[in-house]
């Protein structure tokens, strides 16, 4: 059984599914005076923390971005070196995600990846499948355009061979077809280093995704900068597109009070009405003259 979470309170709802692009390690290690590797290297001791931590508190689902499919385009020794890094991590990491029974699963054209980090990958995936904390998913070699492509293309050789059919589709149709059909959608999306963008990560999945912006590089990131982030995200409204839980009340019960008080005024209106006619035709009886009974009689 998964431990209780030991989770502080952060003031407010806590999320589910966290996203985080982990920017900046590269520029933080020039600062330093560094070589670009040498912020890689640090970067790795973030992504230790954060699970450590997200884990910890109870995230159901931590999704970090680690290399993108533009990522690529980097010169072939920083590729090579990553390449590297990120088969140690999958090896030397395994005892911490087991400590803290987290299931690691990777996201993206992972097939893409060198074979030695691959073979890891899939190592650590089967190592820790049977865990029942946090699911940590590694985004490797993933851009959300080329999810979203990949789907239609899974999706339309479904269509050609008569499996589905395209007229039943909808936007759930879509999401059975992205890499990962089954985990929630990300509550909040964290990235580092001040940069004001998404760079194609979970464009689908983060519609309605809260942001969250630090100006410190991945490197600086830790357990502090993470507890901030969460209370920033504990005092958000969530609102998908509609109202306000407490605006959506008063609107309720406006209607409602504006339903009494027009019953109210209609009842109001009524009875002044009836008692107007019936005060009028009291005097129309009252002002009419009686018959004599003897012209009565003459009439007979």
């Amino acid at each position: 059984m998964a431990r209780a979470p030991e989770r502080p309170d952060f003031g407010g709802p806590f999320p589910a599914h966290i996203a985080v692009i982990m920017d900046g390690n590269g520029r933080w290690a020039q600062k330093q005076g560094f070589k670009r590797v040498f912020g890689h290297e640090k970067g790795v001791a973030a992504v230790r923390t954060i699970v450590t931590e997200c884990a910890q508190l109870g995230v159901e689902s931590l999704t970090l971005y680690a290399f993108s499919v533009e990522n690529w385009k980097r010169p072939e020794h920083e590729i090579r070196f990553l390449m590297g890094m990120l088969e140690r991590f999958l090896v030397d990491e395994r005892p911490t995600l087991m400590e803290n029974r987290v299931r690691l699963r990777g996201l993206g054209r992972v097939e893409d990846l060198p074979a030695a980090p691959l073979r890891e990958l899939r190592a650590a995936e089967a190592q820790t499948a049977a865990n029942d904390g946090m699911l940590l998913r590694l985004a490797l070699s993933y851009g959300s355009r080329s999810e979203i492509a990949d789907a239609l293309k899974r999706y339309g050789a479904d269509v050609q061979a008569g499996r589905v059919d395209p007229s039943r589709a909808d936007e759930e149709t879509l999401r059975t077809y992205l890499y990962d059909s089954t985990t929630p959608d990300p509550d909040l999306l964290i990235r580092t280093a001040g940069e004001l963008r998404l760079s194609n990560f979970l464009l689908w999945q983060s519609s309605y995704t809260e942001l969250h912006v630090v100006e410190a590089c991945w490197p600086e990131f830790g357990r502090e900068e993470l507890h901030a982030a969460l209370r920033a995200y504990a005092v958000r409204t969530r609102k998908y597109g509609g109202l306000a839980p407490d605006k959506q009340a008063r609107k309720e019960s406006d209607a409602q009070g504006g339903l009494a008080s027009d019953t109210r005024s209609g009842l109001a209106s009524d009875t002044k009405s009836g008692l107007a006619s019936d005060i009028r035709s009291g005097l129309a009886s009252d002002t009419t003259p009686p018959r004599d009974p003897a012209s009565a009689k003459g009439t007979r």
